[in-house]
């Protein structure tokens, strides 16, 4: 990893006391720190983002699992526990920008971390595509208005699919503007964003229980599944907690941005995951209890849109979806800026094609506007897809969990063979002279077990069930898709690899 010497480093006019953090790295400080405890929260919850994801695949969840898809969500949220119990004892450690590729790179090598910063960043990209689609989801249920294209506004119909590309890019334009601009007014945009989310989740799981038609028993049933037996319904309704609970690393991605990062970024990363899952589980728990009905199809179409607008009303259920509108900008605008600080990452130290420009760093606004506007047309070049075929839909959201969960493993994966080694011992103090956040004794098996479980799943998404991919049939590259994008993104990462390496002298990796 190419660092600068800390003769080149250049002290910057102090915005805070911990400015001088990045210099034992070998970094100078470029990116501004305006980031507090709870700006730092909101980088988190805003990436997982409940109200967007939940809305967004609870659909896709009770279509293939029934009511017992429920219990797929605490399954996930106690192994991304474990893997965000992990990351927080790096983000204490190292603080850097382009987290997944920094602490990967200096766990193992320069070579593993670049591949796991490369499937971070590209998967990212997907997930930003993945989230702007959400819109399509809920603004036609605001008003038909906004099915500017044909009339069908169902996601897995060709009208809605395309009409759910054009939304898509429209935010994407929005966003990008935004992380151009100012952190300032990107961290006031998400501290706004994620208030309101939470406010929002809060009043829908009061309002949906408050609307019980059911008891919670209801959760045992696999009524009207399309998968077979009680394993297939869990193991495809997992999809759903698997693409909400991601992206609770971005707290870390911003450590450069964050006033004392190595005491707040551990913190937040746990309170972001943990507060999403249980907000998460329980929307999900008050659709299914208030649900008009559980056979009638509707579930597994419309999801939670229907079951908010025909138990609470238009006028209730619409100011209800709007927020969830928010809650999909805001979103898309972290998962978007969770990007461009790995880009800038990996460019900053020559690992990328283009990397001065794209490590460039406005000084006034304290932005780095190239990677914004690379992951920007990147990610509206994805949502093209749709109009291929609605099929594009799950594909490129099920691809997106993937890449991430594989670039978690090749994080998790050597920081166990350090702690085996007896090499990883997370010992000193954060900014406040208090001692780093650590898992102590416990730190081999709850890593194991997150390493393991991220494996798993990585498996069980990526597995080409063409009920799941190719529904319609005729689709093969929609079936196998996730596991053609991750290999072209490898082979692509190895050509540029072997590329450099015939132009450019060697580079010194950085010590770890």
């Amino acid at each position: 990893m190419t660092t600068t010497t800390p003769s080149d480093v250049r002290p910057d006019p102090p915005h805070s006391p911990d400015d001088g953090s990045l210099a034992e790295f070998g970094y100078r400080q470029e990116l501004h720190r305006s980031l507090g405890r709870y700006a730092s929260f909101a980088a988190g919850f805003s990436f997982i983002s409940v109200l967007t994801t939940v809305f967004q695949f609870f659909a896709f969840g009770y279509a293939f699992g029934g009511p017992v898809f429920f219990w797929a969500w605490p399954a996930v949220l106690v192994g991304q526990l474990l893997v965000a119990a992990c990351f927080a004892e790096l983000a204490a450690r190292y603080p850097i920008s382009g987290a997944i590729y920094q602490w990967s790179s200096r766990l193992s090598n320069l070579t593993f971390g670049w591949f796991a910063g490369w499937i971070m960043v590209i998967g990212q990209i997907v997930v930003v595509a993945a989230a702007a689609l959400a819109l399509q989801m809920v603004l036609p249920a605001i008003w038909s208005g906004f099915q500017l294209v044909g009339t069908d506004p169902t996601v897995t119909s060709q009208d809605g699919a395309a009409n759910a590309a054009v939304l898509g890019v429209i935010l994407l334009v929005l966003t990008t503007l935004v992380n151009i601009v100012d952190n300032r007014v990107l961290s006031v945009i998400n501290r706004v964003g994620v208030t309101a989310e939470i406010i929002g989740a809060v009043l829908i799981i009061v309002l949906l229980l408050t609307h019980s038609e059911r008891s919670p028993g209801i959760t045992f049933h696999t009524t009207g599944a399309a998968s077979s037996g009680l394993f297939g319904a869990l193991a495809v309704g997992s999809f759903t907690a698997a693409y909400v609970m991601i992206g609770f690393d971005s707290a870390g991605e911003m450590s450069e941005e964050t006033h004392n990062p190595r005491r707040t970024a551990p913190r937040t990363i746990l309170t972001a995951l943990g507060a999403a899952g249980l907000l998460g589980g329980l929307v999900i728990l008050g659709g299914l209890l208030a649900a008009p009905s559980l056979t009638d199809g509707h579930l597994g179409v419309d999801g939670l849109s229907y079951v908010l607008t025909s138990r609470l009303g238009d006028g209730v259920g619409k100011a209800l979806l709007a927020d969830v509108v928010v809650a999909i900008a805001v979103a898309t605008l972290a998962i978007q800026t969770a990007a461009c600080r790995m880009l800038f990452s990996m460019a900053r130290d020559g690992q990328l094609p283009f990397a001065r420009r794209l490590a460039r760093v406005n000084p006034r606004t304290g932005m780095p506007s190239a990677p914004a506007l690379v992951v920007g047309v990147l990610a509206a070049a994805l949502l093209l897809l749709n109009f291929a075929s609605p099929d594009a839909f799950l594909a490129i959201g099920t691809t997106c969990i993937v890449m991430l969960y594989l670039a978690y493993a090749m994080v998790t994966g050597p920081l166990l063979i350090r702690r085996l080694r007896g090499e990883f011992t997370p010992e000193g103090t954060d900014e406040t002279g208090g001692k780093l956040f650590s898992l102590g004794r416990w730190g081999i098996p709850v890593n194991a077990l997150a390493l393991l479980y991220g494996l798993l799943m990585t498996v069980n998404l990526a597995w080409p069930r063409a009920a799941v991919y190719d529904p319609t049939g005729g689709h093969w590259y929609f079936q196998w898709f996730t596991v053609l994008f991750l290999g072209a993104t490898v082979v692509l990462g190895v050509g540029w690899r072997a590329y450099r390496s015939r132009t450019t002298a060697a580079v010194p990796e950085a010590a770890v």
